[in-house]
């Protein structure tokens, strides 16, 4: 089948202004920088000095230690001021993998990778910074750019907001971007609606009793209640999910047994569960363990369940997410570089942020094959088109521009 993406090697930089062109060389090696000192979540010391080093050094206002390691820097416009304000989020955080590119700026942390693209979504935020810092006369209003800690769990977003960055002055839209190596370079996946889904988790403990594999009649054999409640699982998405509501339950560990010819008394599994609708928020908890219950019940065994939601859906505005289309449409080759239909059971806390005010977050694509750049996101050998960051700033700086106009 042919690729009706543009070729990387064909994306046409000519709609990147010449001023954002020419902050590309530093783009790189602001991100390369930060790939060469990857910080798991609410550890991001060194990337919070270095962001506000930067911030400091072009005179932007901006708070430090919020949520730990969050910052937040404010831009105001020097056109006649309007109230509003618009926030530009970036996460900071890394992975703890091992990487195994060999590239000049590999990681210098050992277990610990930038493996999705966060040292890019920085650089951007930086990037965005700065030329709107030294162009202010082209916008009014104001911007603030949040640097999140914590995003790959156990969250950033959420003890930010509830430190205020959405407030003081009040924040009235937010937009935010994910490098994407699902899409190559010269594309945007942006659509209204439900772009990311939620995430809950589950981890289950089966009580039985053990004995001997050559008498099963005195024992209540825990490998074959849990293989019998993984099946009885997928039945949710299958027979109580409306086929219309996107849905998975995904059991991706389960422990039992130390020899062949032992019956196990316990079996450990655990669990994520994804959905795109909020009004199935409580309903995956409930019918999980109305399955385990059930299922332990008629085996004569017990269970210790823990449940837990994680991120709510990723909701984009319907407004906001023409804004960023139409702004996109500007900068990549239409209509084949704009995918509306791009949705994915990846999740993401910019849903949190999503919550609060009205906004849009979208997939800049970054993927090369030509370049060996097609890894997926938390691979090991994970990288990305860095021609993307330059594309990252231009479309933040026209929604800016577009958002206040």
């Amino acid at each position: 089948m042919v690729s009706t993406f543009p070729n990387p090697s064909s994306v046409d930089l000519s709609r990147i202004r010449l001023s954002i062109r020419s902050l590309q060389p530093q783009l790189v090696e602001w991100r390369r920088r930060l790939h060469q000192q990857p910080e798991l979540g609410f550890q991001e010391k060194l990337t919070a000095e270095f962001v506000s080093q930067k911030l400091q050094e072009w005179g932007i206002d901006h708070q430090t230690g919020i949520a730990q390691t969050g910052i937040v820097a404010t831009i105001k416009g020097n056109k006649p001021l309007t109230p509003q304000v618009l926030a530009i989020r970036a996460d900071m955080d890394a992975l703890p993998i091992q990487e195994l590119n060999e590239v000049p700026y590999k990681s210098q942390h050992n277990g610990v990778m930038h493996a999705c693209g966060h040292d890019g979504h920085t650089a951007i935020a930086l990037g965005t910074a700065y030329y709107l810092q030294q162009h202010r006369q082209d916008f009014s209003g104001t911007v603030k750019i949040i640097f999140q800690p914590a995003e790959e769990s156990p969250g950033g977003a959420k003890p930010m907001i509830e430190a205020g960055v959405l407030k003081n002055p009040d924040v009235d839209a937010i937009i935010g971007l994910h490098l994407w190596n699902n899409l190559p370079l010269g594309t945007v996946g942006v659509r209204a609606g439900a772009l990311m889904a939620a995430v809950e988790c589950f981890n289950c403990t089966i009580l039985g009793k053990g004995g001997h594999g050559a008498l099963p009649h005195q024992t209540v054999d825990s490998v074959v209640v849990a293989a019998q409640i993984v099946n009885a699982l997928q039945t949710i998405v299958a027979r109580n999910v409306n086929p219309i509501d996107s849905a998975v339950v995904t059991v991706g560990e389960l422990h039992a047994g130390t020899k062949r010819n032992v019956i196990a008394d316990t079996a450990r599994m655990s669990a994520t569960v994804r959905y795109f609708n909020p009004s199935l928020k409580g309903f995956f908890n409930q019918r999980v363990e109305q399955i385990i219950a059930g299922i332990c019940q008629s085996h004569g065994a017990s269970y210790d369940l823990e449940y837990w939601s994680l991120y709510p859906p990723v909701i984009n505005d319907m407004k906001m997410a023409e804004l960023v289309r139409t702004v996109a449409e500007e900068v990549v080759e239409t209509p084949l570089g704009i995918v509306p239909e791009c949705q994915t059971m990846a999740a993401e806390d910019m849903s949190f942020f999503l919550q609060e005010v009205p906004g849009c977050y979208f997939f800049l694509g970054s993927a090369n094959p030509e370049k060996d750049l097609a890894y997926p996101h938390h691979h090991p050998r994970f990288d990305f088109d860095e021609t993307a960051l330059g594309m990252g700033v231009e479309i933040f700086v026209r929604c800016v521009e577009k958002f206040f106009s």
